[in-house]
Protein backbone atom coordinates (compact mmCIF):
# COMPACT_ATOMS: atom_id res chain seq x y z
CA UNK A 1 0.00 0.00 0.00
CA UNK A 2 1.03 3.61 -0.33
CA UNK A 3 1.34 3.99 3.44
CA UNK A 4 3.72 1.01 3.68
CA UNK A 5 5.88 2.41 0.85
CA UNK A 6 5.94 5.78 2.59
CA UNK A 7 6.97 4.16 5.88
CA UNK A 8 9.76 2.20 4.14
CA UNK A 9 11.03 5.40 2.53
CA UNK A 10 10.98 7.23 5.85
CA UNK A 11 12.79 4.37 7.60
CA UNK A 12 15.39 4.15 4.84
CA UNK A 13 16.20 7.84 5.21
CA UNK A 14 16.39 7.92 9.02
CA UNK A 15 19.83 9.56 9.06
CA UNK A 16 18.78 12.17 6.49
CA UNK A 17 15.98 14.68 6.67
CA UNK A 18 13.17 13.93 4.25
CA UNK A 19 12.04 17.09 2.50
CA UNK A 20 9.28 15.62 0.35
CA UNK A 21 7.80 12.39 -0.94
CA UNK A 22 6.06 12.40 -4.32
CA UNK A 23 3.92 9.70 -5.86
CA UNK A 24 4.83 9.43 -9.55
CA UNK A 25 3.01 6.16 -10.12
CA UNK A 26 2.37 5.62 -13.80
CA UNK A 27 5.52 7.45 -14.89
CA UNK A 28 8.73 5.76 -16.01
CA UNK A 29 11.93 6.98 -14.28
CA UNK A 30 13.00 8.48 -17.63
CA UNK A 31 9.81 10.61 -17.51
CA UNK A 32 10.90 12.27 -14.24
CA UNK A 33 13.31 15.22 -14.07
CA UNK A 34 14.63 16.63 -10.80
CA UNK A 35 16.62 19.86 -10.70
CA UNK A 36 18.10 21.66 -7.73
CA UNK A 37 18.68 25.34 -8.44
CA UNK A 38 18.25 28.72 -6.77
CA UNK A 39 17.45 27.15 -3.39
CA UNK A 40 14.61 25.06 -4.78
CA UNK A 41 14.03 21.45 -5.77
CA UNK A 42 11.90 21.21 -8.90
CA UNK A 43 10.28 17.93 -9.90
CA UNK A 44 8.70 17.46 -13.31
CA UNK A 45 7.10 14.21 -14.45
CA UNK A 46 5.81 14.15 -18.02
CA UNK A 47 4.46 11.32 -20.14
CA UNK A 48 3.11 11.58 -23.66
CA UNK A 49 1.61 8.76 -25.72
CA UNK A 50 0.45 8.70 -29.30
CA UNK A 51 -1.75 5.90 -30.60
CA UNK A 52 -3.27 5.31 -33.97
CA UNK A 53 -6.81 3.99 -33.85
CA UNK A 54 -9.48 3.34 -36.45
CA UNK A 55 -10.72 6.92 -35.88
CA UNK A 56 -7.28 8.50 -36.23
CA UNK A 57 -4.53 9.49 -33.83
CA UNK A 58 -5.11 9.78 -30.11
CA UNK A 59 -2.79 11.66 -27.78
CA UNK A 60 -2.48 11.20 -24.04
CA UNK A 61 -0.41 13.68 -22.04
CA UNK A 62 0.05 13.69 -18.26
CA UNK A 63 2.29 15.81 -16.12
CA UNK A 64 3.04 16.61 -12.50
CA UNK A 65 5.12 19.57 -11.40
CA UNK A 66 6.20 20.44 -7.91
CA UNK A 67 8.60 23.01 -6.51
CA UNK A 68 9.93 22.77 -2.97
CA UNK A 69 12.05 25.43 -1.26
CA UNK A 70 15.11 24.14 0.56
CA UNK A 71 15.09 24.83 4.30
CA UNK A 72 17.52 27.50 5.54
CA UNK A 73 21.04 26.14 5.95
CA UNK A 74 20.62 23.30 3.44
CA UNK A 75 23.09 23.47 0.58
CA UNK A 76 21.99 22.52 -2.93
CA UNK A 77 24.82 19.98 -3.20
CA UNK A 78 23.50 18.13 -0.12
CA UNK A 79 20.23 17.23 -1.86
CA UNK A 80 19.80 13.60 -2.96
CA UNK A 81 16.78 11.88 -4.42
CA UNK A 82 15.91 8.28 -5.26
CA UNK A 83 13.38 7.40 -7.94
Amino acid sequence: SMQRRRNRMLNASHDHKLLALMDVKGFNPKDVTVTVKDGKVKVLAEHEEERTTAKGKEYNYRNITREISLPPGVSEDEVTYPL
